[in-house]
This record gives C-alpha cells, structure tokens and sequence, in this order.
C-alpha cells in the first residue's frame, strides 16, 4: 500500500512549495491535484495551483482564506507547515506521481470487472472502453521536458548532417509514389497527417492506391482502413494498376491466357508484401489508434504510413455534435501520427458548392468541416480532373437541346488518359502548388506526366481483341 501513496511525502511537498514558492511552476508542470492521495491534499494544491496562475503568493494566510470555502479541518493545514522542507524535491514529486499512476491502474481493474460483467456490453465495446482509459493514463503520466537551445541546436545539426549523407536526395520521408510531388513534399514524413480531398469521381481513392502500392513495392509496411468499401474492391484497383490489365476485365474475369498469367504472377508478388486493410464500415478513433499501435509496434512490420478512406466516414468517441466529432477525429488523428512516427494519409470528401463556381478548382475552405481538419493537418492536397466537369457539361447540355426538341452534338472526346492535378493547397513546411499528372482511367492509375508509366495505348495493343475497347469509369 505504501507504494501506492505517502501521506507524509505528501505533506513534505506541499510544505516545501509553500517555503520555496518559485519551485510550484516546475512541479506543475508533472502533478494535478488528483494526484494527491488525501482529498484535504489536493484541495491545498488545487489552491496553491490557483493562486500561481493569479501570481499571488503561496504562502499560510492567502491559503488559509482561500481554504475557507473547502471546509477543511485546520489541523491538516498545521500538519503540513509543521513538516519539514525537502531540497530533493523532484524526487518526491516523481513519488506522488507514481503512486497516483498506480491508483488509476488499480481503478482500472475494477473498471475492467465491471465491464466483463456486464451483459448488455459487447466485447469489442468493452475492450474499447478499456483501451481509452488506459491510453488516458498513459499520455497523462508520460512527461517531457523543455529543450534549451544547446540541445535543439545540436539536434538540428544532425538532421542537416543526416541530410546532406543522402546526397542531396529531394526524398526525406515516405515517398508518394510521384516523383514530381516528392520534390514538392520531399515525401510524407513521420508525425505528418496528410489530407487529400476531392469530389466523388476525382479519384483520390485510386490516388492513395497508388501510393500504398508504390511503398509495399519497396518492401514497406501499409495500413488501409477502408470505411467505404470492401478490401476485395480496393484489391480489384491494386491490381488493375499493378498489372495494367483493364479494371473493368478484372471485374468480369474476362482475360486471355497472357493476362491470366500476369495476374496469377501479380498475387504470388503481393503475397509477400506487407499490406493490411481494415474494411468494418464502424469504426472509431479509440479503435483504430488501438490496432495501428498493434502493428505499429512491431518493428519488423516495417509500416511506412497509414491511409483512412474517408475521414468524414469515422466516428467519435462521444454523444457531441458532427463539428465537435471531426474535430477530435482528426486531432486524435494528428496526435497518433506524432506519437507513432508514421505518416497518417486521410481521404476526405469536398462541399457540393464548389460546382457552382466558374473555376471548379477546391480550395481549403471547401474541405467538409474544414476548420479542424484545416488547422491539424500537415499537408492538405486536392485531387481535380478538368475532363469530369466537360464531360458533365456536354451531358447537360445534350439532355437541355433533346427537351427542346433540337439536336446538340458534343465535341467532347472520352479519352482514356486524361490530365489530372494535385493541387497543394497548404503544406506546413513546404511550398503550395500544383502537381501535373495523368489519369489512366482503365485502370484507376495516377502516373507522373513528365515520367509516365507504359502509354495506354501500349495497352490497349496487348489486349484481346475480342474485349470491348469501350470506356467504362468506375467508380473511384
């Protein structure tokens, strides 16, 4: 019992606060008054808190008036200043914080057996209920102190050594899978959330796809929560990129012997890679910062970054309104990928109204609860495709002449490659802009346009000539 509190201990520091009033801001910034054991304790400390943010002095009469209101005995009070002053004060403080870090645990073992016993709880929503208290006690009782300038100088000049040791590679983080971009990011780096928004059909799904694939191509580790549609479905899009075989041919299972082959050969490759994908449509922060620590932790993993299909699609952990809900999605979204060191890649969906603009283009404002989302992430880009609202608008116009009984003949052309941007709208240490690519739509591919992958008509030329030639777009 004595490791779990000390009344004495306890008494000595807050004896000592009130002998040396300058030490307060130091302890304050470890212990909270609950962290006392005896409630008359952290009353006093609570006090003692108070009158350091009012910068009054910390000392026997402005206590005791402010103690008046919490009726406590005055013989505890006395105890206190009878007991004898500390020079290792730190020491003690670590003590308290120990021992109340203990108490928590014991607590929550109670917590625990309630939860087991409790018939109308699930299983997965009491170990859910289990992992927030102990995540809770955990970021509560884990401290850090202030760097001075010797030691951030010193750090910083490893890094500029680390750096220039890559030879002056633009790379620093993960790669995107994009060369024009990663010498725009130079990657997404540990610790970044990044957000890629756009409207449905831009393909931001597709765009991801890529990105994962590229890096469990290079032997590392993706995580995918898919909250939109089934791991199936996002492997039909891996693949399709992966092979170049058309993605409406997979689907179908429509191949010649060659593309059979190359697909069988595509599995036996992605067997051995390190990619897991998440696709419970339900799913809560507290539930996925639990399962990627999981992964997280093992380093042989090797997880290089974590995607979210789509963020507006999680949940909260409370009864609070949609704006407050995202709003700790993606703090605690930001806070994970600090804590973890990985890069967090959220998809998110776009407001409706930017299609009543002249200029279709997305702006930051036009992320849907964009406030939070705007101030946590790292780097916000926009997937837009110019041909989605031409061919959106010869199909208007096509269906206004038919009402009126006229003819109207499109001069658009439904190309299977066409342009494609990413739009850089905020990036906390680098520059905005935008990234040209090209969208290959048979196969939901991104590619480079300066180094593109195998021309799309290469492709069209290796398949069988009894497949339509036909350009469906899928849904992306």
């Amino acid at each position: 019992m004595d490791s779990i509190y000390s009344i004495n201990i306890e008494r000595s520091v807050l004896s000592s606060i009130i002998f040396d009033q300058e030490i307060i801001e130091d302890i304050l910034g470890i212990l909270k008054p609950s962290d006392f054991y005896h409630p008359a304790h952290q009353k006093i400390f609570g006090v003692m808190e108070k009158l350091s943010h009012e910068d009054l002095p910390i000392d026997e009469e402005f206590i005791r008036k402010r103690l008046k209101s919490h009726d406590i005995d005055d013989s505890i009070f006395l105890e206190i200043l009878s007991s004898n002053p500390i020079s290792n004060i730190m020491a003690y403080v670590g003590e308290i914080k120990d021992g109340a870090v203990k108490r928590e645990l014991s607590s929550l073992a109670h917590v625990i057996q309630k939860e087991v016993e409790d018939d109308e709880q699930s299983a997965v929503q009491s170990v859910d209920v289990v992992q927030n208290a102990l995540y809770k006690i955990t970021t509560d009782s884990a401290s850090s102190d202030l760097k001075d300038m010797e030691t951030i100088n010193l750090e910083t000049l490893d890094l500029i050594h680390e750096m220039k040791a890559r030879g002056d590679s633009y790379l620093i983080g993960e790669t995107t899978g994009f060369i024009s971009l990663d010498k725009k990011t130079t990657g997404f780096n540990g610790g970044d959330l990044v957000i890629i928004a756009a409207r449905p059909a831009m393909g931001k799904t597709a765009l991801v796809l890529n990105m994962a694939l590229k890096n469990i191509e290079a032997g590392k580790g993706v995580v995918i929560f898919s909250l939109e549609m089934p791991s199936s479905q996002l492997m039909l899009r891996l693949l399709a990129a992966k092979t170049s075989i058309p993605l409406q041919d997979l689907r179908k299972g429509s191949m010649n012997d060659q593309q059979w082959s190359t697909l069988t050969s595509a599995f036996d490759d992605l067997n051995t890679k390190k990619l897991w994908v998440d696709d419970n449509g339900s799913l809560n922060i507290n539930q996925l910062r639990a399962r990627v620590r999981k992964l997280a932790q093992n380093k042989d993993n090797n997880v290089s970054m974590i995607v979210i299909d789509y963020l507006q699609l999680m949940q909260g952990t409370g009864t609070k309104d949609r704006h407050q809900e995202v709003s700790e999605i993606s703090r605690g979204l930001k806070m994970l990928a600090r804590e973890i060191g990985i890069p967090i890649i959220a998809l998110s969906q776009l407001n409706r109204g930017l299609e009543s603009r002249p200029d279709k283009r997305p702006m930051l404002s036009d992320i849907r609860e964009s406030g939070s989302i705007e101030q946590d992430a790292d780097i916000i880009m926009f997937v837009y495709r110019d041909d989605v609202y031409k061919e959106r608008d010869e199909l208007r116009k096509e269906k206004e002449a038919k009402d009126r009984g006229e003819q109207y003949t499109s001069t658009f052309v439904n190309k299977p490659e066409e342009d494609a941007e990413l739009i850089i709208g905020k990036q906390r240490n680098g520059p905005t802009g935008t990234v040209k690519l090209i969208f290959q739509k048979m196969l939901t591919r991104f590619v480079d346009k300066e180094q593109g992958e195998a021309p799309i008509e290469t492709i069209y030329n290796t398949m069988d000539t009894e497949h339509e030639t036909k350009i469906d777009m899928p849904m992306i």
